[in-house]
Parts: structure tokens; sequence; C-alpha cells
């Protein structure tokens, strides 16, 4: 049956934040797979979530006899799976002050879930045991070549490709993997510096030009023409076009047109209007800051490239111009003549002239549309998440403040 998996929200959680205040972050896509994905491939079993309470409806918890915890930030590597799956009872494997995974009985993850110190649980210091952790949204693209290779080393192991069209030019075509009823057509595909992963009925439209890594999941598409740099991925059911180099788009986004994208991470259900393009570097070379969440300030990421983090459901209109380091939230509507500031609130309806609210009824109409359109029940669990991400980031909406009675 495998393991019963339980993956947790740390007190890092909200350094990630616009991307997981609508998901747990073992949710987060980073290389093919979601942080759940990645573990479940690797233990098999199910898996369930430990985060936050308005969460819980959509992401419910399931707590067995025999629970393997998992920091949900951690991807699995090969090490750390071995070590995970040796644990015993009381056993916890931590780096440095972080519990990284632990393997509790039901009782004793009820006195973790107290807040209750849990009783003779034994600790092992991971020092030298390579993984890639998630605590910042940068690391989602700055980390993606690597998650994107093992992800392709266990996805494909072991098993053939589909067949590839002689119609193709094909570099490194041993790096290059086709799933049932994916379509390639006269495309440049050089896998030669990271793997080509296209997934089951995804499609690579006539005159792309791709330089891996490249993952494509079930579903999604590149347009006629497209040019894209790796790492880049594409969750199920997205649409790109255009230039993009080194984004993770989570699931259900489009950028369909032209226009270029760099070193970002686009969150379910966005839209990038046609010919929009965002700055991934500063004129003068300097490394980028962005915007974090728990400190309410712009904060250095030491990276000099870093382009754009976009929560889910937010969408720009044609033309948009986004500076480099540019933070916008969930339920956003970017439009007009300029720059948008560096960080733009959720539920913001404006640009570069000023802002007024989202209101979430209309925000909530918009989310159903677009999810009809993919046969996606928008859910009473989805209105809840709505509404709390409203009341959540009411504070850094200036203009948006309650008049006391």
């Amino acid at each position: 049956m495998g393991a019963n998996i339980i993956l947790f929200d740390d007190d890092k959680r909200d350094h990630l934040l616009p991307l997981v205040y609508t998901r747990p972050v073992g949710e987060i896509r980073v290389g093919i797979m979601t942080i759940r994905e990645k573990w479940k491939k690797r233990l098999g079993g199910q898996v369930s979530y430990i985060t936050q309470e308005y969460l819980g409806g959509k992401f419910p918890l399931n707590i067995e006899d025999d629970n393997i915890v998992i920091n949900g930030g951690v991807c699995p590597s090969r090490m750390l799976c071995r070590l995970v799956e040796e644990l015993g009872f009381n056993e916890a494997l931590l780096k440095g002050d972080d519990l990284i995974a632990a393997r509790l009985d039901a009782e004793q993850f009820s006195r973790l879930m107290r807040d209750e110190e849990v009783e003779s649980l034994k600790g092992f210091d991971l020092e030298d045991t390579p993984f890639i952790r998630i605590t910042h949204p940068y690391d989602i693209f700055q980390y993606n070549a690597q998650a994107l290779e093992e992800d392709f080393e266990i996805l494909t192991l072991n098993r053939e490709s589909q067949y590839i069209s002689s119609t193709n030019q094909v570099f490194g075509r041993e790096n290059v993997f086709l799933e049932e009823g994916a379509k390639v057509e006269c495309a440049i595909l050089n896998a030669t510096d990271g793997p080509i992963y296209i997934g089951k009925g995804a499609e690579i439209m006539e005159g792309c030009m791709i330089r891996g890594g490249l993952a494509m999941s079930e579903h999604s598409v590149l347009k006629m023409g497209t040019k894209v740099y790796g790492a880049t991925t594409l969750g199920p059911y997205c649409k790109v076009g255009g230039e993009v180099n080194n984004v993770v788009f989570a699931s259900y986004s489009n950028k369909g047109h032209d226009g270029f994208l760099g070193n970002s991470v686009i969150g379910e259900w966005c839209n990038i209007g046609a010919d929009s393009n965002n700055s991934n570097l500063k004129n003068n070379y300097a490394p980028v800051k962005l915007w974090d969440y728990p400190s309410g300030k712009f904060k250095r990421t030491g990276l000099q490239f870093c382009g754009l983090i976009m929560g889910d459901h937010s969408k720009c209109g044609i033309n948009t111009m986004f500076n480099t380091g540019t933070v916008v939230g969930v339920a956003t509507n970017i439009f007009g003549s300029g720059f948008p500031r560096n960080f733009v609130p959720s539920f913001a309806w404006g640009g570069a002239s000023g802002y007024m609210t989202h209101q979430i009824g209309k925000a909530l109409e918009t989310a159903k549309i677009m999810m009809a359109r993919r046969k996606i029940e928008l859910t009473e669990e989805d209105k809840l998440i709505f509404q709390e991400v409203m009341d959540l980031s009411m504070g850094y909406r200036p203009w948006d403040k309650k008049v006391e009675e």
C-alpha cells in the first residue's frame, strides 16, 4: 500500500507568498513534478498536508498508525529517500534546527499537532546529504534545472520514448522523451545541455526552437515559433508563445503570444497579454531585491537575474511591462501604459496610474469562466480560499482601508 506521507508547511512558508496563498508548499511545481508528486513517485502511498487552516478543506489531512512526516519545501533526492525509508518510530532527520522528516505513530502525531513534545524523539543530522529545498519564490526557477534532470531520470527509467518525427532537428536525442500522444513537428530540439520531456497529449507546434532543459506536462502547448531557453517548465494545460527563459508555469496558465518572460514563476490560471515583457536584469547589473511578505519590505535575493513572480488567477493586459524583480499577488488585473510598481498586492485592479480593489464577486466570476473552459468547477472550497486571501492581503492595499463604524 505504501507510506502515509504528510507534508507540513514550516515557519518559512510565508516567504513563499503569494504562491502559497492558495496551496500548501508541497503543491509547488519545480522540475517536471510538484513536490507532492515527487514524494509519491519515490515512496509510493498517499500524500496529505499540514497546512493553513483555511486550506484544509481543499487539502485535507490524513493520519494513520504509521506516518512519514516531511517538510513540504524539501524535494526528495536518492540519498534522502533512502534515509527516510530507514527511519524507525520516534526517529527524525534534521538539518541544523529544522525538522526535515520524521516517522510517527498516530499518538505521537497528535502530540506534535498539539505543539507538545514528542517523547524520546531521536534526531539524526543530515550533514552533507544533498537535496533541494524551496524556501523563496526565486528558488523555484533557480533550482529548476537540477530538479528537472532528477525528475527526468526517475520518470523515464527503463522506458522508451515515443517516436520523434523526422521533420524535427534533434540534438542529444537520448535526452529527449515523448510520452504517449505527444506531438512534435518541424521543431528544433537541443537537449545537449538539459533534458526535454514532453508529457501526454502535449504539443510543440511548427517552428519552435528549444534549448533544454524543458518540461511540458500533459496537454501543454508551445505555440508556433516559440523560443525556449532552459530550464523551463510548463505545468498541465499551459499554453506558451514568444520567448521564455528559465520560467516555471504552474498549470492552466497562458502566455500565448510574443513577448519575453525570463527567470520567473507564474501561478495557476494566469494570463499574460500579447507583447508583454519583463526585465530579468537591472541596467546596472546589481543584485535584485524582491518583495518579502514576512518582513514587509524588499530584500536582497543575491541574484543578478530575477524576473516576475505572479500568484494564481492574476492577469495582465497587452503590452504590459514588468520591472526586474516584480511580485504580483493573487487575483490581480494589471493593464495600461508604464511600469507597474515592483510589488502589486492581491486583488488589485489597475496599473502604473493607480489601483482600485478587484472586487471578490468579479474575481470569482472571472475564475469560474476561465476554469469552465477547462471543464473544472470553481468549488465552495475555492471560494472560501479567495475570500480568505482577500482578507489576509487587505493590509497591502493602502487604498482599501475599511471604515470602522
